[in-house]
């Protein structure tokens, strides 16, 4: 939006200091900016509002015993995160990008999703929320429209391969029908996983950070030719635009942490958890590097692991494998502080991110 602006304003009044704005780079800090700032500015009207319609969180009695001291904090905070996210980056990207579009409108979509199963949940007192069938309906209804979408737009062959990190020679092509389906996966599995993940003050948001800011520096380099040749990664025209909105999902989750760290005055709930999900997936998916998603959102992908394997095991055998999933109650229950936990698996995932942007020259 301020873009179009200061095009306007560079070329009709030849004010040229207002070319310096096509910068991605300065974009991408001033959306972290803007959207650490709302979050500052939006965060205490919006914690108040959910307290006094007593939008709050209900905790499990079969669940740790420090947890039911959180019953009642006010929950559905991830609102916060989206508005930031939505308004830094229509301020600060180009808006003729299809790619932005495209995040834009899968984060909101799931940021949707969560809405109504939180909605349910605190404002109906109905535990279930959202079944779990029409959570996924919904979820696949989204992810195999933008995997559609992406498709389409796909106009070179590095759009829909597989690139395989540490090796620079091996590209994988997909065709359009195997990109589809593993699109899909990526962003609706994410989209799980990050859900999965946000049961402790701080846990979910920081990870979710860290991992944006390492697809913003994939973003950048996939944008430029030069970069990217220099790298052998593939060249994805447009893709730089997506280090903005990274850089607003980072400041946003920043401002969110603020108030979400231990003792938390407000949860993201699905609303947060599912959009932010979707947001890493498809931004994965864009700058084609599902595999280094994989490697930087290790923490997502064991707490869901932990998930299946404990559900598989006792429908299988009877036993549990864990004292309880997903793994950060496993650890809670060995008796390992809330704090302990939260910090250990945010020191996990920064060394796990470290790996993943050593893929861009270790080739």
């Amino acid at each position: 939006m301020l873009l179009e602006l200061f095009h306007w304003l560079a070329k009709e009044h030849g004010i040229r200091a207002f070319n310096v704005f096509n910068y991605i780079t300065l974009r991408a800090v001033l959306a972290m900016m803007t959207a650490l700032i709302i979050s500052f500015m939006v965060g205490p009207y919006m914690i108040r509002r959910l307290a006094i319609l007593k939008i709050g969180q209900s905790v499990r009695d079969d669940g740790p015993q420090t947890h039911l001291v959180k019953a009642g904090t006010p929950t559905m905070g991830g609102a916060l995160i989206l508005v930031s996210i939505t308004a830094a980056t229509l301020l600060w990207c180009d808006l003729s990008n299809h790619y932005v579009w495209a995040v834009i409108i899968t984060t909101l979509g799931f940021g949707v999703i969560g809405w109504v199963d939180d909605y349910r949940k605190v404002v109906h007192r109905n535990p279930k929320g959202l079944s779990a069938k029409a959570k996924l309906f919904w979820q696949t209804l989204i992810g195999v429209s933008v995997a559609v979408f992406l498709a389409y737009n796909a106009k070179l062959p590095q759009h829909t391969e597989l690139i395989v990190p540490f090796i620079k020679t091996v590209a994988i092509p997909l065709g359009t029908i195997g990109f589809i389906i593993l699109a899909f996966f990526v962003i609706v599995g994410t989209s799980n996983a990050v859900n999965l993940t946000d049961g402790l003050d701080g846990l979910a948001i920081m990870p979710t950070v860290m991992v944006a800011s390492g697809l913003a520096v994939f973003a950048y380099v996939t944008g430029r030719v030069d970069y990217s040749k220099y790298l052998f990664l593939p060249y994805i025209p447009g893709a730089g635009e997506l280090m903005i909105f990274c850089a607003a999902l980072g400041g946003a989750g920043l401002g969110f942490l603020w108030f979400n760290a231990y003792p938390a005055e407000v949860f993201m709930g699905d609303v947060g958890a599912l959009a932010l999900g979707g947001a890493l997936g498809v931004v994965a998916v864009i700058v084609r590097q599902e595999i280094v998603l994989l490697i930087m959102g290790g923490v997502f992908v064991v707490e869901t692991l932990s998930v299946i394997i404990q559900v598989a095991s006792f429908k299988l055998t009877g036993k549990r494998v864990f004292r309880m999933a997903p793994l950060h109650h496993h650890y809670e229950l060995k008796g390992w502080k809330e704090t302990q936990v939260v910090v250990r698996f945010w020191i996990i995932t920064m060394i796990l991110v470290l790996i993943g942007l050593s893929t861009l020259k270790l080739r």
